[in-house]
């Protein structure tokens, strides 16, 4: 059965190289039955009798026209591709076109792969931003957190401070005035013990009468003159100060009366000290 196909192919593609073959020899000599005649173009030269030769020149002959080709020989008919040629070149362009679609479904896939790659690695730089972000807001609040908490305590300890400060204040103020009242008391107990010795009637009555002897009497003064001073002094007997509180004599007696007392500075100081004090109350009477 394979042998008959063969030759049966074989048969086949012999009549078709001959009736090629065939329609070319057909072809051609159609072509030149109508093929229109050409007048031939001849140059010549207008010449007279007496340029004309004694002798008889022969008469140009006609140029042969072409004669048509050949047909091809049975064998250049037969080197025209076979039906096996036609189909294994209709293969081959079949295997071409398919390696060029499978190259570039390839292509598409490694550029679709490529790209869902980048997808995926923009994705995870998202993901590692927003991670970083989150690190970083965490940190900040941790941070802020610990300075809050820092600053409550630095704030607290200062109020313990502040807190432990007053009530030392508290403490040495109450000591202070513990001792100042007991001093003053230890002082007023001596004052007391030396006005009940007549200590202090001694220091009043030494400071009148150096404020008598330095005092000039005006013109203007009467008998029975007596006037109260307010007398401030400094440690030491320096007066400071001088006011009349009261006095029955006019205004030359009264500061008649300072001045005695200014002169009079400094003031005789007490033989105990617990008896100085910084403001006198003194019974000036200038008469005595």
């Amino acid at each position: 059965m394979r042998d008959e196909f063969n030759f049966l192919a074989v048969t086949l593609a012999i009549l078709l190289h001959l009736l090629l073959a065939g329609a070319l020899v057909f072809g051609i000599e159609f072509r030149d039955d109508q093929r229109p005649a050409t007048p031939l173009a001849i140059k010549g030269t207008l010449v007279t009798e007496a340029d004309l030769p004694t002798t008889r020149q022969p008469e140009p002959q006609p140029e042969p026209e072409p004669q048509p080709e050949p047909p091809p020989e049975p064998e250049a008919a037969a080197q025209q591709p076979s039906q096996a040629e036609l189909e294994a070149e209709r293969r081959r362009e079949a295997e071409e076109q398919q390696r060029l679609a499978d190259q570039r479904a390839e292509q598409q896939r490694i550029d679709a792969e490529q790209e869902r790659i980048r997808k995926e690695q923009a994705e995870e730089r998202e993901r590692q931003q927003q991670a970083a972000e989150e690190r970083r807001r965490r940190e900040e609040a941790e941070k802020e957190r610990q300075r809050k908490e820092a600053e409550k305590k630095r704030q607290e300890d200062l109020e313990r401070q502040r807190a432990e400060n007053e009530r030392r204040r508290r403490e040495a103020e109450e000591a202070a005035r513990r001792e100042r009242l007991e001093a003053e008391l230890a002082e007023e107990e001596q004052r007391l013990a030396a006005m009940n010795s007549g200590e202090l009637a001694r220091y009043r009555y030494a400071i009148q009468q150096k404020i008598q002897r330095n005092w000039i009497q005006p013109a203007s003064s009467n008998s029975g003159i007596e006037c109260v001073v307010l007398v401030r002094q400094l440690p030491g007997g320096e007066v400071v100060g001088v006011t009349i509180d009261r006095c029955n004599g006019d205004a030359a007696v009264q500061r008649s009366i300072e001045a005695a007392v200014y002169k009079a500075s400094p003031l005789p100081q007490p033989e105990n000290p617990a008896l100085f004090d910084r403001n006198l109350r003194i019974t000036v009477k200038p008469e005595q």
